[in-house]
C-alpha cells in the first residue's frame, strides 16, 4: 500500500521533544540540559551527550517552542590522575578542581579550559548553540547556597534514599552500623582552604551555626568553613545532579546507558530531586560510540579521537548525521579508514533522495536534521564531487588544492573556483594524507619500466599504441568522458570492433588484462584509482612517456 505523501515521519528526536514538552507543560519554556567534565579530551563518545540534547532542542526550536540548550561544565570536579604525556609533578594537583589545575601545555588558563576550547570550536562548526554554565563559577558565587543548606538539613532523608540503592554488602552493613549524624556520608564536601584539595575528613557540623570543621589529609591543616556564608565546596555528585535539575528546571537530559542502571546516578536522582521539590527530567540513555581506522589520530591525548579530529575529514553535516540517524540506545563505530568513502557515497545518495518531496521518510528526516538547524544550513560544497573522486585525485597528484581543482574540472565536474569544492576538498586531501596507509597510496612511476616495456608481447604493444595515439588526438586538456571511451575502447579496436559497440566476452577479458598492464606501467601496482581519472590527473604527456619504450 502506498504511503500517504502528507504523512509526517517521526523519529527518536520527535518523541524525546514531545516528552520534554510534557514535562515542562504545554506552552511553557523548555530546558534541555547536557553536562560534561572537562577532565580530558571530549571524545566522540562524549559528543553524543551534546548532540542528543542539541537535536531535541533544535526540534523544539523548529516548532516555535521557547527552548534553551543548557550545558553544564563540571569543571568544579576534582582532578583525579595524571595522564600520559603530562609532567609527573602535576600529581601535586590531584584533588583540586579542574578549573584550578594549570594547563601543562600553557595555551589556556586552566586544565578545564584546555579541553573546553576545542570542543566549543567543533560544536560551532556543527551548528550547535548552547548556554554554557561553569559549575566552578556557580558554586564559588554562592548560587547554590540555599540548595546546599537544604541538602544538609535534609541529610538524613538524603542518606535514606542513597542507602536504598546501595548494592554492596559492606555499604549496607556500614549504613546500619553508623549513627545518622556520622559525617562520612555528609552530602557536602569542602575543598581545603589551605591546599585547595578535596582530601578532607569532616570533623563536626553545627546545625545552628552551619559551621563545618575538617582536617585535610594532604596538607594536615584544619579549618572551619561556614556553609551559609562561605563557598568553599560542593555537593556530592548523586546529590549535585538532581539539585541542578530542580534549580535549572531541567525538562530533558540524556545520559550514558550506565546512568540508567539500578543504583546509578539517574535512578537515585529521581528520588533525591523530590527533596528539592521537583521531578526528574525526561531521560534517554545513549549507547557506546566506538572508533576504528584511527591509528594516526594523534592530536588527542592517548589517541582518543575528538570532534575536531573527525571534522578534519567529515563535513559537519555528515558527522551530525552519524548521531541523529540512530536511536540513542544504538551503539555504533565511527570508522576513519576506507569506510569514509562509502559514508560519503551514502550521504550523497540520501541527499539526492531528499530532493524529492515524495520520498520523505525517516531516513530523509535524519538527513534534514543533519543538513540544517532551525536557524542555519550547514556548509556544503556548491559543486558536489564524489569523495572517492576527490581523494583519488588528491592521492595521484599529491598536489595543491588548485592542481586538484584543475583535474576535477576535466573529470566531469566543472567549477569556477576552488571554493565551490569546499569544504569537501579539504576533507578529502586531509583524509588521503592522514588515513590512507602508505601501502595503499598511489605512487606514480618516476620513469618508464624499461624491463616490462621490453617484454611486451604483440597484443600488449598494440594496445599501448592505440592508447597513446588516441590521447594525441585530443585537443588541449584531457576530458574524462573521452578518456573513458578511449580506455575501454582500446581492446575493442584491437579486435576490429567500434568503440561504441557492446563488448564481447573476449573483449571483457582483454580489458581486464589491459587495465592491469596500465596500472603496472603507471603506478607499479595491479590496481589503483579509476584509470580514466588517473590518466586525466597525470596528463597526456606524462602517460605517453611512461607507456613508450
Amino acid at each position: 500500500m502506498a504511503r500517504n505523501a502528507s504523512q509526517v515521519p517521526t523519529d527518536w528526536v520527535t518523541r524525546a521533544a514531545d516528552e520534554a514538552v510534557r514535562h515542562a507543560g504545554e506552552g511553557k519554556p523548555v530546558t534541555c540540559a547536557s553536562g560534561a567534565s572537562p577532565s580530558g579530551p571530549v571524545h566522540l563518545g562524549n559528543l553524543r551527550e551534546f548532540l542528543t540534547v542539541h537535536f531535541v532542542a533544535d526540534e523544539l526550536r523548529r516548532r516555535g517552542v521557547d527552548v534553551r540548550h543548557l550545558h553544564s561544565w563540571d569543571d568544579y570536579d576534582r582532578f583525579r590522575k595524571v595522564p600520559a604525556g603530562v609532567p609527573a609533578e602535576w600529581a601535586d594537583h590531584i584533588g583540586r578542581p579542574l578549573s584550578a589545575v594549570p594547563d601543562p601545555w600553557e595555551c589556556h588558563t586552566s586544565w578545564a579550559e584546555h579541553y573546553k576550547a576545542p570542543l566549543r570550536e567543533a560544536l560551532a562548526e556543527m551548528g550547535v548553540e548552547m548556554v554554557e554554565v561553569s559549575q566552578t563559577e556557580k558554586y564559588r558565587a554562592g548560587t547554590y547556597r540555599d540548595q546546599i543548606l537544604l541538602a544538609i538539613r535534609e541529610r538524613a532523608q538524603v542518606e535514606t534514599v542513597l542507602s536504598r540503592y546501595r548494592t554492596k554488602k559492606g555499604d549496607d552493613e556500614a549504613a546500619e552500623a553508623e549513627p545518622a549524624e556520622d559525617l562520612s556520608r555528609f552530602p557536602y564536601k569542602p575543598y581545603c582552604r589551605g591546599c585547595g584539595r578535596d582530601t578532607v575528613t569532616l570533623l563536626s557540623y553545627d546545625d545552628a551555626t552551619t559551621d563545618l570543621a575538617y582536617r585535610c589529609q594532604a596538607c594536615g591543616e584544619s579549618h572551619t568553613t561556614n556553609v551559609a556564608t562561605q563557598d568553599e565546596g560542593k555537593l556530592v555528585w548523586k546529590v549535585d545532579w538532581p539539585m541542578r535539575w530542580a534549580f535549572e528546571g531541567v525538562d530533558f537530559e540524556p545520559g550514558g546507558a550506565d546512568h540508567a542502571t539500578p543504583g546509578s546516578s539517574y535512578t537515585v536522582g529521581k528520588d533525591v530531586v523530590k527533596i528539592f521539590g521537583a521531578t526528574a527530567p525526561s531521560f534517554v540513555a545513549y549507547g557506546f560510540v566506538g572508533f576504528a581506522g584511527m591509528q594516526k589520530m594523534s592530536s588527542s591525548a592517548g589517541g582518543v579521537p575528538t570532534a575536531a579530529d573527525a571534522l578534519r575529514i567529515l563535513e559537519p553535516a555528515i558527522l551530525r548525521w552519524l548521531y541523529v540517524r540512530r536511536a540513542p540506545k544504538q551503539t555504533f563505530d565511527i570508522d576513519f579508514g576506507p569506510e569514509v568513502v562509502r559514508l560519503y557515497d551514502e550521504w550523497d545518495a540520501l541527499t539526492k533522495k531528499a530532493a524529492d518531496p515524495a520520498k520523505r521518510d525517516v531516513a530523509v528526516l535524519a538527513w534534514e536534521r543533519a543538513a540544517a538547524t532551525a536557524d542555519t544550513t550547514l556548509p556544503t560544497p556548491t559543486v558536489r564531487v564524489p569523495f572517492r573522486t576527490l581523494s583519488s585525485v588528491a592521492d595521484v597528484t599529491a598536489g595543491s588544492a588548485d592542481l586538484i581543482s584543475q583535474v576535477i574540472s576535466h573529470v566531469g565536474f566543472p567549477h569556477a573556483s576552488v571554493s565551490e569544492l569546499e569544504p569537501r576538498l579539504a576533507k578529502a586531501m586531509q583524509w588521503t594524507h592522514e588515513f590512507v596507509p602508505a601501502e595503499e597510496r598511489t605512487t606514480v612511476r618516476e620513469a618508464p619500466d624499461a624491463d616490462r616495456l621490453a617484454a611486451l608481447d604483440e597484443q600488449e604493444s598494440g594496445w599501448l599504441r592505440l592508447l597513446v595515439d588516441g590521447l594525441a588526438d585530443f585537443d588541449g586538456d584531457l576530458d574524462q568522458d573521452e578518456v573513458t571511451t578511449l580506455v575501454y575502447g582500446v581492446p575493442k579496436l584491437a579486435r576490429g570492433f567500434a568503440v561504441e559497440e557492446k563488448p564481447s566476452d573476449e573483449v571483457k577479458a582483454d580489458q581486464k588484462v589491459f587495465f592491469k598492464l596500465l596500472y603496472n606501467l603507471l603506478v607499479d601496482a595491479d590496481r589503483g584509482p579509476r584509470l580514466p581519472t588517473l590518466i586525466v590527473a597525470l596528463g597526456a604527456e606524462r602517460v605517453r612517456r611512461l607507456l613508450t619504450p
